[in-house]
């Protein structure tokens, strides 16, 4: 049912808007479902890979989405023809071949049975596995900033002194051999 639904989708702009919006934080991210002790692969700088581990004895088997399908492709012909010829709800947005504008409820029972798939679906999350791989990458920032913070500021420590050093230098005349810094 999903799969008749994503013609509409894009023809309303709105299953292009989640590859907008991580187009736009500059991040890639991997999507992987592992089975059993399969090694998740590593995140790079570059890219955040999201592992989703299921059980080994999921690997070989058929989604769990789609084992049980309420779908008009796992109906059979007599069912759908028995369904059209019930008495019932008709007429505008009724998603009927009786009356006119029966057509019209169609789309959005489609659109309907999408969300509830949505929101009752076992599916992997990964919305919120990407948000979880994305707040531990960011949790480490402050202590890296802080700590090249103190490294820079060291530098630039070593750097004055050094400076206030060779100011305070005896110069010319002044200078004596025991006053001078030992070669390089």
């Amino acid at each position: 049912m999903t799969a008749r639904l994503i013609p509409f989708l894009l023809a309303a702009g709105m299953a292009a808007t989640p590859a907008l919006a991580q187009d736009e934080a500059g991040e890639r991210v991997n999507m992987v479902i592992v089975y059993g002790e399969d090694a998740c692969p590593v995140s790079s700088d570059a890219e955040i890979v999201v592992c989703a581990r299921k059980a080994e004895n999921e690997r070989f088997r058929i989604p769990e989405n789609l084992r049980f399908s309420d779908s008009p492709q796992n109906q059979a012909w007599a069912e759908r023809v028995e369904r059209l010829e019930m008495v019932g709800d008709f007429g505008t947005l009724s998603c009927s071949p009786v009356g006119i504008g029966g057509i019209t409820g169609c789309t959005q029972e489609m659109i309907d049975a999408a969300y509830a798939d949505r929101e009752e679906g076992t599916d992997v999350r990964f919305g919120e596995l990407i948000a979880a791989a994305r707040e531990e990458r960011l949790s480490t920032i402050d202590a890296d900033a802080a700590a090249e913070q103190a490294r820079v500021e060291q530098i630039e420590r070593e750097y004055m002194e050094r400076l206030e050093a060779e100011r305070e230098a005896p110069v010319g005349d002044e200078a004596t051999e025991d006053d001078l810094p030992p070669p390089q």
